[in-house]
């Protein structure tokens, strides 16, 4: 969690620092084999080079980035646990509850869908 540190560090809203604190601890916690880091001043996790999922925060939420397959593929279970969603985004607002089983299966699903991928991004 190191490589976080400061980037929370920069979060000016205590709320929203724990928060994404929590978040990216939880990450690193469930899924040791990934690697933190930050790129494009947001922290991430990459698993063999290739992305897994980031995040970034906003005046009025956590945006959740497991790219557009990602979403696409959780569509309906990202609507049901109450986020709105973009093409390329999920946004959990400051206020809502974290729904840590939607966020475990989607970082399982680009973690398997991405196994055998040689790229950063999806191509």
């Amino acid at each position: 969690m190191g490589v976080f540190t400061e980037y929370l560090a920069q979060i000016d809203d205590p709320q929203y620092r724990n928060r994404t604190e929590e978040i990216l601890a939880w990450v690193a916690r469930e899924f040791p084999n990934l690697e933190p880091k930050i790129a494009w001043n947001q922290p991430m996790f990459t698993d063999h080079g290739t992305y897994i999922i980031g995040f970034s925060i906003a005046k009025k939420h956590l945006a959740v980035a497991p790219e557009s397959v990602g979403i696409t593929h959780f569509s309906d279970e990202i609507v049901q646990a109450g986020y709105d969603h973009t093409k390329q985004l999920v946004r959990i607002s400051w206020d809502r509850p974290v729904d840590f089983s939607l966020l475990e299966k989607m970082i399982a699903f680009n973690i398997s869908d991405k196994a055998d991928c040689s790229t950063f991004w999806r191509k």
